[in-house]
């Protein structure tokens, strides 16, 4: 079996070991010859490569795993290159988090003004991995779980010449709540999917090829436990858990301002358990507390990317890629995510059978805020910046703009340099 060079950037993140997880269960498939972890952070960097060594031991996973603080290094003949950072760490996704529920609006990591600044801190860092990648493995994959991936997808294919693959694990949520609710197989249940990362609509899903009953339907709707269940009946299609940003967003605002903390304040102390257990030499099996963290089936989905690549397997799979006339309303070279034909040539959209008619708006108004955020980041352009916030349905006010802007500049000095050029 021809095995295969994987880095993971970003690799003092605490999802780490579920990659190591997945190719062990793939063992059958998929064999890595050498696993590099890369991180700019050398204490968590080397906590994860000793947890990492022992997990794959007791895993019997057989590669050679080891850790670097040379990004190049890591990239040199990568075949595929997994990127899960954080740009400023989980202080500044507090920040995120805080500014904008000031002004009473959403405070997210991925979505509205904050989601917007992780963009702008976030995309320079992968520009760079993509230049390099041109230059040491022009022929590799890069995987990107980065959020928000739908605008750092973008930003890679639009100024540079790497090969991404922009995912996201909400791609496979019906298939989970399907089997969770009805108990039945991932590959029995098929579905339209349309839409941007973290705002897209699941619809016409079936079964062994036939349509849901609505009995089933509302079965599955009700695992989706983030947007109220008769919204989704109404709108008769499966929405992302983060429309309830948009659909429901004083009643979710009111309950962190009630909550008196973020979700990124939860997370800080989440990972401090988390590295407690990492590094614990004892320690050869997953921390429990790893379960409470969110973000399940990442690496899946990863994994099944690699076996389709590497092996030359046609896989239907869920990615952010240019939209090429797939969904017609938006531009072509606009990043969307859909379902794609994915195998060693790539990644081709299947042709969406229809995008239910309430969604255009809301995409397209979204899709806009992306295209704006995408260049402001690139150009360090504090104009494109509030254009991107006034085109963002969670935002478009402009006296909060204006108030806005400043403040979260100032919050973000030292990783925008692109916007302090003076």
């Amino acid at each position: 079996m021809e095995k295969f060079k994987l880095a993971i950037v970003g690799a003092g993140s605490s999802y780490t070991p579920e990659l190591l997880e997945e190719l062990a269960n793939r063992r059958e498939t998929l064999q890595a010859k050498e696993i590099v972890l890369y991180d700019i952070d050398e204490k968590r960097l080397g906590i994860m490569e000793g947890f990492c060594k022992r997990y794959a031991a007791h895993l019997g996973l057989e590669a050679e795993i080891s850790s670097t603080i040379e990004l190049d290094k890591a990239l040199y003949g990568a075949d595929f290159v997994d990127t899960q950072i954080r740009v400023g760490g989980n202080r500044q996704r507090v920040k995120d988090e805080k500014i904008p529920l000031k002004y009473g609006l959403v405070g997210q990591e991925t979505t509205g003004a904050g989601g917007m600044m992780k963009a702008f801190r976030t995309i320079p860092v992968i520009l760079n991995l993509a230049h390099r990648m041109e230059e040491l493995s022009p022929d590799g994959w890069i995987i990107n779980y980065t959020n928000p991936t739908g605008l750092v997808t973008e930003a890679v294919t639009k100024y540079s010449k790497a090969r991404i693959a922009g995912f996201c694990s909400g791609g496979i949520f019906p298939k989970m709540w399907a089997k969770d609710a009805l108990g039945i197989a991932y590959d029995r249940v098929q579905y339209d999917f349309a839409g941007l990362n973290h705002l897209n609509f699941m619809s016409n899903i079936t079964i062994d090829g036939r349509a849901v009953t609505d009995e089933e339907f509302e079965a599955i709707a009700r695992e989706n436990n983030s947007v109220n269940l008769d919204l989704i009946k109404l709108l008769g299609v499966l929405p992302s858990p983060y429309l309830q940003w948009y659909y429901q967003t004083d009643e979710k605002i009111q309950k962190i301002v009630d909550c008196g903390y973020t979700r990124g304040e939860e997370v800080m102390e989440l990972e401090k358990e988390i590295y407690s257990a990492y590094g614990n030499p004892e320690q050869v099996t997953k921390p429990e507390a790893l379960a409470k963290r969110g973000g399940g089936g990442y690496s899946e989905v990863a994994m099944n990317f690699v076996h389709a690549v590497h092996n030359n397997v046609d896989k239907e799979m869920v990615v952010n890629v240019p939209n090429r006339g797939a969904i017609p309303f938006l531009p072509k070279d606009a990043v969307v995510e859909i379902s794609c034909l994915v195998n060693r040539r790539g990644m081709a959209p299947l042709h969406v059978a229809k995008v239910p008619e309430m969604c255009w708006g809301i995409i397209a108004a979204v899709k806009n805020y992306e295209q704006l955020a995408v260049e402001a980041a690139v150009e360090g352009d504090v104009r494109k910046m509030k254009l991107a916030l006034l085109a963002h349905p969670l935002v478009r006010q402009y006296s909060l703009v204006e108030k806005l802007v400043p403040e979260l500049l100032e919050a973000n000095k030292e990783y925008l340099p692109q916007f302090f050029k003076g």
